[in-house]
């Protein structure tokens, strides 16, 4: 009988038996969720910005590849991306942006890109991705120009502009 009224006892004072969660557990629960959340989607937004940079980064190698063959072939650079048949946009849904300045000679102005000493990056042609912005500027040191995906020392750099 003591038995009996001991676990009554316990029964009562943990509250075996009753239904749902107190208002301070699911406060806890939430906070702990949010704390959790808070720390694992910047981890993830930047895991993304990565994968979105190395796929741009590999686009433009293989476009590269593909501008080399045309040109072997035809003699010539090609007007345009689709001369060589791509018409994938970059990672963030714009497209990748090609220009031909060789067949311009070397007194040409245009609008190639430049480093901070405002020399040109390439004595060919340009190729180069917007960015996450999808946002540019001819010189690298521009805020806009600083997330571009280019190449750079005719081919031997293909990366992220802040990295150059």
């Amino acid at each position: 009988m003591e038995e009996k009224s001991l676990n009554n006892g316990l029964i009562e004072r943990y509250g075996a038996g009753r239904q749902g969660f107190t208002l301070i557990e699911m406060l806890i629960v939430v906070a702990l969720l949010a704390t959790l959340a808070a720390l694992g989607v910047p981890i993830y937004q930047s895991y993304l910005d990565r994968a979105r940079n190395t796929t741009a980064a590999a686009d433009i190698g293989v476009l590269q590849l593909k501008i080399q063959v045309y040109q072997e072939e035809d003699g010539k650079l090609p007007d345009s991306l689709s001369d060589v048949k791509w018409d994938k946009p970059d990672p963030w849904g714009h497209p990748y942006q090609y220009l031909n300045f060789a067949d311009a000679g070397p007194s040409w102005k245009g609008k190639a890109r430049k480093d901070k000493f405002l020399v040109p990056l390439n004595s060919t042609y340009d190729l180069y991705s917007d960015g996450k912005d999808g946002q540019t500027k001819t010189p690298l040191t521009a805020k806009v120009s600083q997330d571009d995906i280019l190449r750079a020392n005719d081919g031997a750099f293909i990366g992220l502009a802040s990295m150059y």
